[in-house]
This record gives structure tokens, C-alpha cells and sequence, in this order.
């Protein structure tokens, strides 16, 4: 029997190596759709699912103090330039199962791409979750905000979810035990989606296709899609759009360094790939404020900000 590696860092994540791969200082604004962002502390990718299972379990003992963030294709976060404390999981690429179920179901792992996922489902003859391939992010990512699109959304679909927590431990759970709305959901706090099963309906697989291609050429009409961007930034109001309220404001193609309010869609942030997180985030703000000051109404973000400024960077450096 072959004996387990231990690592030789007492300031690493483990206290054994993963089989999958475990790097530090690693930059992220590569692993994110809007392409900016600082560097992971420690970035991990499990080789499967047990592999995460035994890691969170050894991180859970040998440095439970070390905050953990997961990350799927970034298409909804934005990285400070200070970068991400701590452990970063990513798990584009892996956990990405997609099988058919009896009774017209989908088993879908939650670092699948949900556009995989959707071609999936209609090659299987399975409608409603077409929607999902003008999602720019993982099933896991959809879940834990219920994306939506077309006027479709993620949980109305879903039958269960798989997750993991802290400490490597597994549960299968209900849409009973989550508190779902527009653009959020809440449930057990310290858990990870690993999976879920949709229930769909059966279908045409040539008509799921063309609705699929039809969807994705409006997306192609209406959204700037050749530059970076984390899609739509704020969630619609009630009755109302996002993107109308900040054009309504005057500052469709308003820019702060290489970014830019996108002037094809008012609701998207974009930059010629010379941007700072920093510059996006002043542009995010500063729409809140203004839409707030002329219309009395408080845009919330979809995307998530996470992570240090650049001068937590520069202070530890200078430090060291």
C-alpha cells in the first residue's frame, strides 16, 4: 500500500497532499470571466469528488481558521486586485457528471457548464432547461443564485441538491430546506452545491436545439459578448430593468480607466483586457449611487465581490 504524501508547509491548507492539484500564489484573473483580479493564497483542484471530500475533511483539522471560497468559471464574481485570502476551490472542470435519470430527469454535477448542461438536456429530449445555455457559469453557480434567463430559472427545476461542507462531509438536500428568490438563495451556511437533479419535461430533440440556437443569437444581439464581462452586474428591480435605470442616469458608456458602463447594454461592464478590478468596481458603485440619487431606487448586485484590495497585497508584501 502506497503511503500518503505529507506536505512539508505548516502554512499550507493540508496537512497531507491532495491528489488533485494544489498550487500557491496562483493569479485568478485568468480563471474569471471579467479577466481581472489578484492572485489565490492557495488554489486547489480536486481530481473528484472524493478527492474534495478528504481534503476539506484534512483542511477542516489542520487549518480550520483558513477561510475557503469556491469558484466555478468565475462568470459572476469579481476578484479584487488584493486577491483571494485563504483557500481557493475551483471546480470548473471537475464534478462535471451529466446523466439521464428515470422519469425524465437530469443528474448534473456543479462544476458543468450550463450551456453543457442545456445541450445535454435537449440532446436527451428533455425541455425546460434550455435557458441555461445563455448562462455563462457552472450548475453550481446557477444554484447558489438561482440564475435565471428568458424566464426560465434555475430552482423551479430542481428535484434535490448534493453539497459539501466544511468539513468534507456530504448531504443531500431538498429545495424545502433553502429560502429561494429573484437572484438569491439561502440555505445551510458553510456548504458547497457538489450536484443536483433536475426534473424536466419530455420533448423534441431537434425543437430543445433550435430553441437553444434561437436563444443564444438574441443573447448575441443584445449583450456585448467580444470583451470581458461578468454578464448582467445588477439584479432588475421590481418592474423595472437595471439597464434602463442606469441609461436613464446618462452613464451608458461612462469609464474609469479601461473599463467601461457598456454602451450596446447598459447592465454590462466591460474593458479592452487592461482593466484593474479596482476601475469595475468604482463603475459598480458609482451606477448605485447615481441611480439612487436620480430614481430613488437601489440597484443590487448579482455578481459577487470578493476578495482584498491591492493594498492588502502591498502592505503583507511589504512586511514579509
Amino acid at each position: 500500500m502506497m503511503a500518503e504524501r505529507v506536505m512539508d508547509s505548516s502554512a499550507g491548507p493540508f496537512a497531507r497532499v491532495p491528489r488533485g492539484r494544489l498550487e500557491a500564489g496562483v493569479p485568478l484573473a485568468g480563471l474569471t470571466s471579467w479577466r481581472v483580479g489578484g492572485p489565490a493564497d492557495w488554489l486547489f483542484q480536486p481530481a473528484d469528488l472524493d478527492d474534495l471530500v478528504a481534503a476539506l475533511s484534512d483542511h477542516a483539522s489542520h487549518a480550520p481558521e483558513m477561510p475557503v471560497t469556491f469558484l466555478g468559471l468565475g462568470s459572476n464574481v469579481l476578484i479584487r486586485d488584493g486577491g483571494i485570502e485563504g483557500l481557493v476551490v475551483h471546480l470548473s472542470g471537475v464534478l462535471n457528471e451529466r446523466r439521464r435519470l428515470d422519469g425524465d430527469r437530469l443528474l448534473l454535477g456543479a462544476g458543468l457548464a450550463c450551456a453543457q448542461a442545456a445541450r445535454f438536456g435537449a440532446r436527451e429530449g428533455l425541455v425546460g432547461a434550455e435557458f441555461l445555455a445563455g448562462i455563462p457559469g457552472t450548475v453550481g453557480g446557477a444554484l447558489r443564485m438561482n440564475a435565471g434567463a428568458w424566464g426560465g430559472e434555475m430552482w423551479p427545476l430542481v428535484e434535490s441538491v448534493t453539497t459539501i461542507d466544511a468539513r468534507g462531509s456530504l448531504h443531500t438536500r431538498t429545495p424545502a430546506e433553502y429560502r429561494i428568490g429573484y437572484r438569491s438563495v439561502h440555505g445551510p451556511e458553510d456548504e458547497w452545491f457538489t450536484g443536483c437533479i433536475l426534473q424536466l419535461a419530455a420533448g423534441d430533440p431537434e425543437t430543445g436545439t433550435r430553441r437553444i440556437r434561437e436563444l443564444l443569437r438574441e443573447r448575441s444581439a443584445r449583450q456585448p459578448l467580444g470583451l470581458p464581462s461578468c454578464g448582467s452586474v445588477f439584479r432588475n428591480p421590481e418592474g423595472d430593468h437595471a439597464a434602463r435605470l442606469i441609461e436613464a442616469a446618462g452613464l451608458k458608456g461612462l469609464s474609469c480607466g479601461s473599463a467601461e458602463i457598456s454602451s450596446k447594454h447598459a447592465n454590462f461592464i466591460t474593458h479592452d483586457g487592461h482593466a484593474r478590478a479596482a476601475d469595475i468596481e468604482w463603475l459598480l458603485h458609482h451606477a448605485q449611487a447615481e441611480v439612487q440619487r436620480r430614481f430613488g431606487v437601489r440597484l443590487e448586485p448579482e455578481v459577487r465581490v470578493l476578495g482584498r484590495d491591492a493594498s492588502a497585497n502591498e502592505e503583507s508584501e511589504g512586511t514579509a
